[in-house]
C-alpha cells in the first residue's frame, strides 16, 4: 500500500506549535513541572516525531532530570518516524532571577540538535534552533546529522 500524504518537508516552530498534538503535550509538561511549588518544581520536557508516511505527529516524554535542567540528547527510536522537534519546560520564576528564555545550554544543544526547540516559561513560549529540522525528512529516526 502506498502512502496516500507523505509528508515532503519537516514543519516549522509555527506549524510545530499550531498542532494540537504538540499544544496538548507542552501544556502538560507545564502542569508536571509544578512552577507554583518552589520545592517541588522541575524541568519536563520530550521529542516530537513525524510519521513520514502519514504526517502524523507524536510526542515521546524524557525522564525527569532536576530543578533547572532535562536530558534531550538522545532521542528514543520510534518506528516510521523522524524527530523534527524537542520541547521543555522553564519553570523557575524570572522574580528569583532565572531565565525564562533559552540559556546558553539549550542554544549550544539546539544547534548541535538541528530541530526546534519549544521551551514554555511563565512569560510564554520561547524557540530555539533552527525554525525547521536541519536537512529535512532525510537521514535516520533521530536527530539530523
Amino acid at each position: 500500500m502506498s502512502p496516500t500524504n507523505p509528508p515532503s518537508q519537516a514543519p516549522t516552530a509555527a506549524e510545530l506549535l499550531a498542532n494540537p498534538v504538540v499544544q496538548a503535550a507542552i501544556d502538560q509538561a507545564w502542569s508536571d513541572s509544578q512552577a507554583d511549588d518552589a520545592g517541588a518544581r522541575h524541568e519536563e520536557g520530550g521529542w516530537i516525531y513525524l510519521d513520514r508516511t502519514t504526517g502524523q505527529l507524536t510526542i515521546r516524554r524524557a525522564p525527569v532530570k532536576g530543578q533547572a535542567g532535562i536530558d534531550l540528547t538522545a532521542p528514543p527510536y520510534v518506528a516510521g518516524a523522524v524527530v523534527v522537534g524537542k520541547f521543555h519546560t522553564h519553570p523557575n520564576p524570572k522574580a528569583e532571577g532565572w531565565k525564562t528564555g533559552p540559556g546558553a545550554s539549550d542554544v549550544f544543544y539546539d544547534t548541535v540538535h538541528g530541530v526546534p526547540d519549544l521551551i514554555k516559561a511563565e512569560d510564554g513560549i520561547h524557540l530555539s534552533g533552527p525554525d525547521r529540522r536541519r536537512g529535512g525528512l532525510v537521514g535516520g529516526p533521530g536527530y539530523p546529522p
